[in-house]
């Protein structure tokens, strides 16, 4: 909750399953652990692919319908172009010292993060609990993630 002190916990919803869709949320919880603000990331619809083990290593540049992109969606459709666009970011990113999502996720909940997938979503595409990394805490519904967050603050990215 934001006070005169400053932000205390914050609940960050990631359901893109795409590099632009889940880093920003890993940074804004890498970064609330580093201000030892409690953090908590609740993994939703395709966004879980960053913590599903056969997933989290390939995750792509979305090139299609981005219009952050700065390029025609038939350009964007051409094939390779999303390996293209993944491979510029992720040197970029390499560049930055910004650490692959595996790690990324390891690092969060070593710092005290915790990673929660969304019980709808792992039924709807009929996952279980083994098909995700080692860090994941639970699978909670959307009451329980509200519960989890009370008192703090929600970021949707």
């Amino acid at each position: 909750m934001s006070t005169e002190e400053g932000i205390k916990k914050v609940s960050i919803i990631i359901s893109k399953g795409s590099l632009e869709g889940i880093y920003p949320g890993l940074i804004m919880a890498n970064g609330a652990r580093m201000k030892g603000i409690e953090a908590n990331l609740f993994f939703t619809f395709f966004g879980m692919d960053a913590i599903t083990k056969k997933k989290m290593h390939n995750i792509k540049v979305a090139t299609v319908g981005n219009p952050a992109m700065g390029i025609p969606t038939l350009i964007g459709a051409l094939p390779g172009m999303s390996a293209f666009a993944t491979s510029m970011m992720k040197k970029q990113m390499e560049e930055l010292d910004i650490p692959p999502i595996p790690e990324f996720i390891e690092m969060i909940s070593d710092a005290g993060g915790k990673i929660y997938a969304c019980l709808a979503s792992v039924e709807m595409f009929k996952l279980k609990k083994e098909d995700f990394c080692e860090q994941l805490d639970g699978i909670l519904t959307v009451g329980d993630f509200y519960d989890l967050s009370a008192g703090g603050e929600i970021i949707f990215t």
